[in-house]
């Protein structure tokens, strides 16, 4: 099992920014990608970024070039810089990692922007 907890969500106007932070614990050993996924109420669950074990990203077409995805394997964190918020950034953010054919999932943080 892997435990993970976010934490650095909250309020912020548009165009600030806000750091998550997620700490992954249990058994981390092979986790090979870690990730941030984000919900809006009304709407399904989307990748926000990705990174992998050897430092791979991915991001969703509409935070690209506003959020950074970065990992310190040494301390089993993954962390979501989010600069220019805007009102459609609102969501609660998930952190999620992958070992092996499992996916594991943080308890959410409410991030809100408002306008």
């Amino acid at each position: 099992q892997v435990q993970l907890v976010e934490s650095g969500g909250g309020l912020v106007q548009v165009g600030g920014s806000l750091r998550l932070s997620c700490a992954a614990s249990g058994s981390i050993f092979s986790i090979y990608r870690m990730g941030w996924y984000r919900q809006a109420p009304g709407k399904q669950r989307e990748l926000v970024a990705g990174i992998t074990s050897i430092g791979s990203t991915d991001y969703a077409d509409s935070v690209k070039g506003r959020f950074t995805i970065s990992r310190d394997t040494a301390k089993n964190t993954v962390s979501l810089q989010m600069n220019s918020l805007k009102p459609e950034d609102t969501a609660v953010y998930y952190c999620a990692a992958a070992r092996g054919a499992n996916t594991y999932w943080g308890q959410g943080t409410q991030v809100t922007v408002s306008s």
